[in-house]
């Protein structure tokens, strides 16, 4: 045998090692065919990029397909997974070394005001979507998360609660704490914004 013959062998026997059984594999493939839709839109609503939207997406469902052991989706996929596009969507965030940050209560409305939609508004509002998101990852991750559920996809209180098995009390603490440092963080970048005009 040769060498080459020898270094397919090895590449073989360590991707049957790799693959997952057929049954997982299919069920991967239509938890994916079901739910892909839904992961994207979260992962895009948190890292504002078609892009990381899609390297989320696949981040996740790759770790599906690589598990050793089967993961009980059975109460409920679609809250799993859910929750896994947001928090691989706030490590992918974490992982960036940005310095500028903003704060969160006014994300509905983040927009810098403006006579007109003027390349130079646009650009500004594009800054502050930025660091809005960069401001949420850098929160903890229980905060971050409750902020996302929050602001980015909606939910309110109770269903946050639910969610994530604690209390409408805890979640509001949670909510308050973060609102209050996004806050401070928001006014900063204004104020620097502002300085830079």
């Amino acid at each position: 045998m040769g060498g080459d013959d020898v270094k397919e062998e090895n590449m073989q026997a360590a991707v049957k090692h790799l693959r997952p059984l057929p049954d997982a594999l299919e069920e991967v493939e239509t938890l994916f065919h079901e739910h892909h839709d839904r992961v994207f839109r979260t992962a895009y609503r948190i890292t504002g990029s078609v892009v990381d939207a899609e390297d989320v997406l696949q981040t996740i469902f790759l770790r599906l397909v690589k598990r050793k052991r089967k993961i009980d989706l059975s109460p409920g996929p679609e809250s799993y997974l859910h929750r896994a596009a947001i928090n691989a969507s706030l490590d992918l965030m974490r992982s960036r070394s940005r310095s500028s940050s903003v704060s969160f209560e006014e994300v509905a409305a983040a927009t810098i005001a403006s006579s007109g939609p003027s390349p130079e508004a646009e650009h500004a509002n594009r800054e502050l979507r930025r660091a809005i998101r960069q401001s949420v990852a850098r929160l903890s991750d229980r905060t971050a998360e409750i902020v996302v559920l929050k602001y980015f996809e909606g939910y309110g209180n109770r269903e946050i609660a639910e969610l994530l098995g604690t209390s409408q009390m805890v979640v509001a603490v949670y909510l308050h704490r973060a609102r209050a440092r996004l806050r401070k963080e928001i006014g900063k970048f204004l104020e620097e914004y502002h300085e830079t005009e």
